[in-house]
């Protein structure tokens, strides 16, 4: 293993040689000569990239490409990657560069014993995992490879990775020279892991330098890094390794190896190791007391805190540390010598007692008093931040969500009113505690973190909120530019339209420069509530008609005219009798229906006697919209469509009011009732598009109550139940056979991977997602189709 002159065993690296092998190689070679068990590598070291690079030919035509690059311009800074990339990928490989890293492989081989034998290939920037510097990420990392031909391929593609436009923005924003920054590639041996998972020797939470928190699930480390399963956590005191918190979480994903033996996919836990195993703590306590040895080895070899991947290899069962960085946003730890009294200063860790757990429902950290609601008749009681906690709230209970800092209720799944309208709202949400309303008292002062569905006693969290609130601003610190700015400048493009869900108008502000093409969804429910206040039909009567129409435009148009030319798809008002009635003057003119959710409402209200000239003032508000405020980016959608003859009745009355179907108005109808499914065909030749409404379709597909907290519990309440996809799929066949758009608006896209990647198969044109997931969705659906692409080339191969 001597005489090369572009590699670098592990044995032969250590610390300091950053510059030659790059952050993760250092570390890589400082970790196996402390003697830990890291799997056995080599790197291709940045000499090899500069080797490459002059011997194509490629170092002119790079900086020519990168010449007065605007990295601000989109569009430039995308042509300017590709451009780059390409001639890379392309680029001529200098024999005697290509013949040693065959020569290592070799080797390498035969030091494990196999013959070519799998490995990560793993991109390593030379300014990476320093202290000050940390690229982590930003290039690519690919698993599984295996044979001389295909690991001289991917030593390319990590070559390559150094110019993604993620890459070449952060280096022009932190000032880095481009051309002072290579790239080293460690091949790896590797690990088939069985557990696998992330170890901080810090806990990130509070910033205790005296405890340490390891997150682990089944499968490769991918899932828990990027964020695909919730882990099991554990927080360990350090001084004498006792467990101070353990969350056992439901891990229903596994990221293994594709059976074409390259690359991985996501599986469900339930079918590669029992349904028992979702639930079950993953690690035994040998193992857990194993990685705690060895994370409080590693933080001593480096002497300082670090962030380690790890995993537990399935066949000899043995710990592995894959990666170990310093950690570099862990605050300043409390000083015990410092006697300031300043808030904040020389305070021990605050210590975390749950009180109750549920399920995450709109993100984010509120904190306030509990005030606890039985029904509409108490909403006054909640004042501006307290933290509104009921069995499950309902559309009459909106202005006291408004006020509230957080809400917790006992029922309900992540698709429930609850958790709709609160992540509309942008409030912190748990529902389906089960308890919250018993355990919780009046009055009590609680920290609702709704990020990981757990409910504190007292005001705790503060530093977690701080780290998240910073770490969303330095996504663009010192770089001039906001957080959703630089995630719309990253976000990848999709062949898939990415829509918005959005109830309040006045919330688009704060979501405009989100990576999303239109509004998909926009609710009208939410301008009847707090703008207009009263029964369309108590308006008519009462010839106050106007205040409808000019609120309801009003609040329309703020949201059309602030994403202008971008589409928004307006859903025309979907009351329930029950709700209709909260409103002024509803009492009068709205009868008492058993079961209000399939009741009288949408297309079948509009048709009737009784209504029809209250969907006329909506028609005339939509009119002024499109043509007094000139916003022709507006369609109009049609709730809880029953058969095509009303279809029909109602374009009729539309038409008379002005909004004739036409190639300048489009008309949408929601696809949410089974007789739509079954009539999907003659239904297409009658709209524009068809908006999937997954949540009201499962729940008439299923017959389970979306709002039922046992129902889904017991996973009724499904989208990718296998009845509920057939249904989908004949909806999308049908508006791909007439030409119209087909989109989906729910929750199941961005909560189910494995759920997007069947819908962008089936050929759905767009997906409508809340503002939360709108900038992850797209990321998801950018790597299904680039999958699915890969996929054909490879089969036309």
């Amino acid at each position: 293993m001597t005489g090369f002159k572009y590699i670098r065993f592990f044995h032969e690296i250590r610390k300091d040689n950053v510059d030659i092998v790059g952050g993760k190689g250092a570390n890589l070679g400082e970790m196996t000569n402390f003697g830990l068990d890291v799997p056995p590598g080599f790197c291709v070291t940045s000499k090899g990239y500069d080797a490459f690079i002059e011997y194509a030919g490629l170092d002119e035509k790079v900086r020519f490409l990168m010449q007065d690059l605007d990295v601000d311009d989109v569009d430039m800074l995308t042509a300017a990657s590709n451009d780059i990339r390409r001639n890379i990928e392309q680029g001529e490989i200098d024999p005697a560069l290509e013949e040693e890293i065959i020569l290592a492989y070799k080797e390498f081989s035969r030091s494990i014993d196999l013959r070519d034998p799998q490995v990560a290939v793993r991109s390593s920037a030379t300014a990476e995992d320093l202290p000050d510097a940390s690229f982590a990420g930003q290039q690519d990392t690919y698993l599984h490879i295996a044979g001389e031909e295909e690991l001289v391929q991917h030593v390319r593609k990590c070559w390559a990775s150094l110019w993604t436009p993620r890459a070449i923005y952060y280096r022009e924003k932190q000032k880095y020279d481009h051309f002072a920054v290579s790239l080293a590639v460690v091949v790896q041996k590797m690990v088939n892991s069985e557990k696998s998972g992330v170890m901080f020797t810090a806990n990130p939470i509070n910033n205790s330098r005296d405890e340490m928190m390891i997150n682990a699930s089944y499968g490769l480390g991918e899932a828990v890094v990027s964020g695909t399963v919730t882990p099991d956590e554990y927080v360990i005191k350090k001084s004498d390794k006792s467990i101070l918190e353990k969350v056992i979480a439901d891990k229903k994903k596994i990221v293994v190896q594709n059976d074409s033996g390259i690359g991985t996919h996501e599986a469900d836990v339930e079918d590669i190791l029992g349904a028992g195993a979702v639930k079950e703590e993953c690690l035994t306590k040998e193992e857990l007391n194993t990685l705690i040895d060895a994370g409080l080895k590693i933080e001593s070899l480096y002497g300082s805190v670090q962030d380690i991947e790890w995993g537990m290899d399935r066949d000899t069962k043995g710990l592995y540390i894959l990666q170990s960085r310093p950690i570099t946003t862990l605050g300043d730890a409390p000083s015990a010598s410092d006697n300031s009294k300043e808030e904040g200063m020389n305070q021990a860790p605050e210590k975390l007692n749950p009180l109750v757990r549920g399920l995450a429902a709109s993100p984010g950290i509120g904190r306030g008093k509990v005030k606890k609601i039985k029904d509409v008749s108490e909403i006054n009681l909640v004042k501006e931040g307290d933290i509104l906690v009921t069995a499950m709230t309902n559309p009459d209970m909106v202005p006291a969500m408004r006020t509230a800092a957080a809400v917790v209720t006992d029922e309900g799944g992540r698709t429930c009113h609850a958790a709709i309208v609160s992540r509309e709202l942008g409030i912190p949400c748990v529902v389906g505690s089960n308890n919250a309303t018993s355990v919780l008292e009046e009055g009590q002062f609680i920290t609702v973190d709704a990020t990981r569905g757990v409910v504190y006693e007292g005001d705790v969290l503060k530093d977690k909120e701080k780290k998240s609130d910073e770490g969303a601003e330095s996504t663009g610190a010192g770089l001039g530019i906001s957080a959703e700015e630089l995630r719309k400048i990253v976000a990848p493009t999709t062949a898939t339209k990415i829509y918005m869900n959005l109830g309040e108008p006045a919330l688009i502000e704060k979501y405009k420069n989100l990576p999303f093409d239109g509004i998909g969804l926009m609710r009208t429910e939410f301008i009847f509530t707090n703008k207009i206040g009263a029964h369309p039909m108590y308006l008519a009567k009462t010839d106050q008609g106007d205040i409808l129409i000019d609120q309801l435009a009003e609040g329309i148009a703020e949201v059309a005219g602030a994403i202008y030319p971008r589409q928004v798809v307006v859903r025309m008002s979907d009351f329930r009798t029950n709700e209709f009635r909260g409103l002024k003057g509803g009492d009068e003119v709205e009868p008492h229906e058993e079961n209000p959710m399939i009741g009288w409402r949408g297309v079948s209200r509009y048709i009737s006697p009784e209504y029809e000239k209250g969907f006329r003032l909506e028609c005339k508000a939509m009119r002024k919209v499109r043509e007094d405020f000139g916003l022709d980016n507006v369609v109009a959608m049609l709730p809880f469509v029953r058969t095509p003859e009303e279809l029909v009745t109602v374009k009729e009355i539309m038409a008379e009011e002005g909004l004739k179907q036409s190639k300048n108005f489009k008309i949408w109808i929601m696809a949410e009732v089974p007789s739509v499914v079954f009539q999907a065909e003659e239904f297409a030749k009658l709209v524009d598009g068809f908006s999937i409404g997954s949540n009201d379709l499962t729940q008439l597909t299923m017959g389970a109550d979306r709002d039922s907290g046992i129902l889904n519990r017991m996973g009724y309440f499904d989208e990718r139940n296998e009845a509920v996809k057939r249904a989908i799929k004949i909806l999308v066949d049908a508006a791909n056979k007439e030409g119209i758009t087909c989109s989906i608006c729910g929750q199941g896209p961005s909560q189910y991977p494995e759920f997007a990647e069947f819908l962008v198969e089936c050929g759905i044109t767009s997906m409508s997602v809340n503002p939360d997931t709108v900038d992850y969705t797209r990321r998801l659906v950018a790597g299904v189709e680039q999958k699915m692409i890969l996929r054909k080339l490879r089969e036309q191969k």
